[in-house]
């Protein structure tokens, strides 16, 4: 390519130094002359680019007046033509726009709205350009066209990362698209980023660059602007209320256009971390190519901490317009007692109204954001686009019952099983974990015709009447039932303050004590059911060697022993998938539930071809619901997320991370009594200054983390213990919140 013969034989220059530049689209060259600098762009020769420069320079034409702004000028050949064509290509030649480019001063208010001036100044004057040159040219930076960069996710190294920028493309699609039809297009130049837009003496004073200009959703034009804007800023809704608020005031905004902001920003950060992830690939070593990717994914995870309606509520201040209103707490709670039993509680002091979620967060309607470490139902966490997917395309195609052959229930019932050992073989698929541990007692039942059920204290099993029946925690409330005839109660094998190391002999003791209690009912015992860690007991770990030495007493008794995963289950303990390999036992049969569908209401048994036989030989079967098509796709989705996302590695990773946190914790406040658990199923459990149960202390720290916009709760025999079971995303940085909070907190509260 002879670029100083073409500067000579069609503009008459002489070229004194010529500089590459790297772009999208475009090949580009600084190009120093004796008459002053240039910009030489070298584009494919096509149809569609002669159209495109046709419309720019028209566009460029009707700026050219728009003072106090400067613009690209497009510099005429001695044939008086603007553009040029030469071995397949076309080039063309503007004048070097000087000042300094955005990225690289400082951002005052003054020049974010100065910004937001040229913009929608620049914009009200395209708008009056008839746009139909560009004929049907769709590029992948339109956020119109945003979809069609999911094909690029795959490039995305990171599980993590791919499904945090596939959560956005699910939100475009039912944020933005159901609106679509309603928004107001227009011209725009659609990569008003911060090098491309240029600034002198404290204000914006040019933008350069037209070649991503395309006919649009006009918001776009704001969206991608703020987006660039925001990057790197500790208080980026600020940086861009600036912005909109200096765009307002030329070119006004529907408030509908405001509020989906939120959502074509991360569209914009999504095109930009996709389209470098793919780029990468192409050309390994470019600087240009990456410029932007770094702090792209650090504005889109800090994008994910916030609110979205937080996002609307000050992008509508900033343009002034009026907030979006909700009912009060206290309406909500008054509509709530008019219609629902009082007996359904509602966590914390001041209730929480929750608007929307996702991962490890959850959003409320006053535009708060909380950390979530207390919601283990989500364990792959909240709204994950994967999982949404497999329900939603299931639901559109087929939901029906067990009675009809379908793949779902075969594919997911097959990779459940691989999970368990071998003599694990046989699943009947319901609806909860509650409606599971009624079967699992039922399958005992009719498996040797016994009637009574072995029991922990402090152990819960479900809200069915079986389920209660055998929950210790819920029949001996003071309101409960009280102990039925049919249950024979355990004491929880619980080592810390009993004296005993759980190094085996804690587990032995309470063994002892537990066969002692067994041995008046040798010929009578259906079942012994357990959880491997007891959650409302306190996430109390069954003692070391516990159900090594009571499953074999069960069993030469004839009865069976149930596993109760319904919250352990699923890699949250880290170096286990399941809590009874923790133990080194093999169950008879396993209750599943809570995050077996990530939020969706699923359940399972699992248990052995032997007694699956017998209860075939009683009256069929059959759950409405359960096994269903949507269930099973969803299922599966959980485990392969689970698998795919190494969620089970970081629950381990994570888990060890916060306990070793709150160890350190502990060493300072001597109200924190002991630190248990694995993985990321732990309990913090407090004592008073007497080395009571620190009830009162527990339950001031779960409402002060409230009000820091931290979830956990309470759980224990005394309410004691602050239970921590977050979604598989909490990391160890989300750890660090929490224990500061918790560090913060207890400094106030014990003195």
């Amino acid at each position: 390519m002879d670029i100083p013969g073409l500067l000579q034989s069609h503009f008459g220059l002489e070229a004194e130094e010529i500089k590459t530049l790297e772009g999208y689209g475009s090949s580009n060259f600084q190009i120093d002359t004796t008459e002053g600098r240039y910009v030489l762009k070298c584009y494919e020769d096509t149809t569609s680019r002669q159209g495109l420069l046709a419309v720019e320079s028209k566009v460029l034409a009707a700026l050219a007046n728009l003072s106090p702004y400067y613009f690209p000028v497009v510099m005429t050949g001695l044939r008086k033509e603007d553009i040029v064509r030469s071995d397949g290509k076309i080039f063309r030649l503007h004048k070097f726009v000087y000042g300094d480019f955005l990225a690289e001063v400082p951002h005052t208010n003054l020049l974010l709205q100065s910004f937001g001036r040229l913009l929608g100044e620049m914009d009200v004057k395209m708008g009056l350009i008839d746009p139909h040159q560009l004929g049907i040219r769709e590029i992948q930076w339109d956020l119109r066209h945003f979809l069609d960069n999911r094909e690029l996710l795959s490039y995305i190294e990171q599980p993590e990362k791919r499904s945090l920028a596939d959560y956005f493309f699910l939100q475009y699609e039912e944020q933005v698209l159901p609106i679509a039809h309603t928004l107001r297009k227009s011209l725009i130049h659609n990569d008003a980023n911060d090098w491309n837009v240029l600034t002198k003496n404290g204000l914006v004073t040019g933008i350069i660059d037209f070649g991503d200009m395309c006919y649009s959703w006009l918001i776009n034009e704001l969206a991608v602007a703020i987006t660039y804007v925001m990057m790197g800023k500790d208080d980026p809704l600020e940086a861009a209320s600036q912005v909109i608020s200096g765009y307002q005031s030329v070119q006004k905004m529907y408030k509908e256009e405001l509020d989906i902001l939120y959502y074509l920003v991360a569209a914009r950060l999504c095109t930009s971390v996709c389209n470098s992830a793919y780029s990468k690939t192409q050309i390994p070593d470019s600087d240009y190519i990456t410029i932007s990717e770094k702090p792209a994914w650090a504005l889109l995870d800090k994008w994910i901490s916030i609110n979205p309606l937080r996002v609307a509520q000050k992008f509508r201040q900033a343009a002034g317009y009026a907030a979006i209103k909700f009912p009060s707490r206290d309406q909500q709670i008054k509509r709530r007692n008019a219609v629902l039993s009082k007996s359904l509680s509602v966590s914390y002091q001041e209730p929480i109204q929750m608007y929307r979620s996702a991962f490890q967060y959850m959003y409320d309607t006053e535009g708060n954001t909380y950390l979530d470490a207390y919601n283990n139902i989500m364990l792959a966490g909240h709204s994950h686009p994967y999982i949404v997917r497999a329900g939603q395309q299931t639901l559109a195609r087929l939901n029906t019952n067990t009675r009809y052959l379908y793949d779902e229930i075969l594919s997911y019932s097959e990779r459940l099983l691989k999970t368990f050992p071998k003599t694990l073989n046989k699943i009947f698929l319901l609806n909860s974990g509650s409606s599971a541990t009624d079967l699992a007692i039922r399958l005992s039942r009719s498996f040797n015709s016994r009637e009574k059920i072995a029991v922990l204290e402090h152990g819960y099993h479900g809200n069915t009447q079986i389920g209660i029946g055998i929950s210790h925690y819920k029949y001996s409330d003071k309101q409960g039932i009280g102990k039925p005839e049919s249950v024979i109660e355990l004491p929880l094998p619980k080592a810390f303050g009993s004296g005993y190391s759980d190094n085996g002999s804690a587990g032995a003791y309470f063994a002892e004590q537990a066969i002692a209690l067994l041995k008046p009912y040798e010929q009578e015992i259906a079942a012994f059911i357990a959880e491997p860690i007891v959650g409302c007991g306190g996430q109390v770990p069954l003692a070391k060697n516990y159900l090594k030495d009571i499953y074999p007493v069960i069993r030469q008794q004839g009865g069976v022993c149930i596993s109760d995963e319904t919250q352990v289950g699923f890699g949250r303990l880290g170096r286990h998938f399941w809590g009874f390999e923790m133990h080194g036992v093999v169950p008879d049969i396993v209750i599943l539930g809570k995050p077996m569908g990530n939020g969706h209401p699923i359940g399972a048994v699992i248990t052995t071809e032997h007694i699956a036989e017998k209860f075939e030989q009683g009256p069929e079967f059959f759950s409405s619901f359960g096994g269903n098509p949507v269930s099973c796709a969803i299922g599966q989705a959980v485990l392969e997320v689970i698998e795919r996302e190494d969620l089970q590695r970081k629950a381990q990773e994570v888990g060890d991370y916060l306990c070793e946190r709150l160890r350190e914790l502990q060493s300072q406040f001597k109200c924190l009594a002991d630190v248990r658990g694995t993985g990321l199923f732990i309990g913090v459990e407090f004592q008073d200054h007497k080395g009571g149960p620190g009830t009162q202390l527990a339950s001031r720290i779960k409402n002060q983390l409230r009000q820091e916009h931290i979830l956990v709760s309470t759980d224990g025999p005394f309410e004691e213990v602050i239970k921590i079971k977050p979604p598989l995303y909490f990391n160890r940085e989300d750890a660090d919140i929490l224990c500061a909070a918790m560090h913060g907190i207890l400094a106030r509260e014990w003195p």
